[in-house]
């Protein structure tokens, strides 16, 4: 059993099949002596996957906190973020949480609803945000969609030389679960990294031991989306899921 429980984070939109993915997660990539833990976002409705998931939670957003159950006990935690809600303001949370609840980030999943995507172009900004700091991608709902579509969408993924691990979901799970669960960090983001990367600000001659007169400084690069302007607002704004979504269980 490990010192503190790994937590895995799904991304991805209410009705997407998350639970559905968990639920086999769960089922083919934990042993017999893992105990696992699944947070549903308290705003979310039952679904018909819950009854797969064992031991379930519910976890609230709170004035820009995550506020969830205890984790004693758990080997293995999976947290479901609101699939109504800004993944971004939920990502920026989660350092704060899973500092204060004593878990280990293991991996960030993200589940793409390939049916939503293709029905809303607008919405591809919204998954580069979930890609963005995902260390898998998970291809779900692809029936009956052209094969030019899928093709052309995860080419735009390719070009950007991610280094997340892009899967498809068949009827609900994967090939490989233990693959997927692998706490292996393959996220482009370095958010949740214990070493922070440092830009060098000031005079490059001056920083080279030139004669230059501005001083130098260090500052930890910040995460291009969690970058703010001046008046609160995001630099790199994604569309509001909600807007997309009709009210639905996963």
């Amino acid at each position: 059993m490990p010192e503190r429980p790994l937590v895995y984070v799904i991304l991805g939109a209410a009705g997407s099949g998350r639970r559905e993915i968990v639920a086999d997660l769960i089922e083919g990539g934990l042993g017999a002596g893992d105990r696992a833990l699944v947070l549903l976002p308290a705003g979310e409705p039952p679904s018909a996957a819950d009854g797969r998931l064992g031991a379930v939670a519910r976890w609230s957003w709170t004035d820009g906190r995550i506020e969830a159950p205890d984790l004693a006990g758990a080997t293995h935690v999976f947290l479901v973020v609101d699939g109504r809600r800004n993944p971004v303001d939920q990502i920026e949370a989660l350092a704060p949480w899973l500092a204060a609840a004593g878990g280990e980030l293991a991996r960030v999943l993200c589940v793409v609803d390939c049916a939503l995507a293709e029905r809303h172009r607008a919405l591809l900004p919204w998954f580069d945000a979930c890609v963005h700091f995902a260390d898998v991608v998970l291809l779900n709902r692809r029936d009956g969609l052209p094969n030019k579509w899928l093709s052309d969408f995860q080419a735009h993924f390719r070009r950007l030389f991610l280094p997340s691990l892009f899967e498809l979901v068949q009827d609900g799970g994967v090939r490989n679960p233990a693959l997927v669960l692998e706490p292996q960090a393959r996220r482009l983001s370095h958010f949740f990294d214990e070493e922070i990367d440092w830009a060098v600000a000031g005079d490059a001659e001056d920083a080279e031991g030139g004669e230059g007169d501005e001083e130098v400084t260090a500052e930890p690069i910040e995460d291009p989306y969690l970058q703010r302007r001046p008046g609160g607002r995001r630099v790199k704004e994604i569309p509001a899921i909600a807007d997309y979504l009709a009210r639905s269980a996963e």
